[in-house]
């Protein structure tokens, strides 16, 4: 009686497989981080430039800007309600502070972001401190 040949893969061409997938895994992880916060970053950037937009479209509206100091996503669109942050509330927390004029911040709340502070002055000052590099962020 003549055998039939199995037909499928070894468990050896299998372990190689798996092996290739790992390493092109652990090469790629890195650079998707990367990206990853790098994208973030430029999320965080775009909403204060989004709430500058707000803070301005107030001051034509009303002749001065509004006074004190507002923190969080909630405050800030109570008084500006035409801005909705696109990042997630997790990553960045948002801050209003009058003072010659007003300064906007964004600062990172966790993980690889922690610390990571955007600013942003009713001069167009735009500083970027204790940041990650990820690539070029250009603020």
């Amino acid at each position: 009686m003549a055998r039939k040949r199995s037909k499928g893969f070894t468990l050896v061409e299998l372990m190689v497989v798996v092996a290739i997938v790992a390493i092109l895994a652990a090469i790629a992880w890195p650079s998707y981080t990367r990206y990853v916060l790098r994208s973030k970053i430029r999320i965080a950037q775009a909403d204060l430039l989004a709430l500058s937009a707000n803070v301005e479209n107030h001051r034509q509206r009303t002749l001065v800007y509004p006074g004190g100091s507002l923190d969080g996503a909630a405050q800030l669109r109570a008084v500006f309600p035409g801005w909705s942050p696109a990042s997630d509330a997790g990553d960045f927390a948002f801050a209003y502070r009058a003072q010659d004029g007003y300064t906007l911040s964004a600062v990172g709340t966790g993980g690889r972001l922690e610390g990571c502070t955007l600013r942003l002055t009713a001069d167009n000052t735009r500083t970027r401190d204790a940041c990650p590099d990820v690539g070029d962020v250009t603020w």
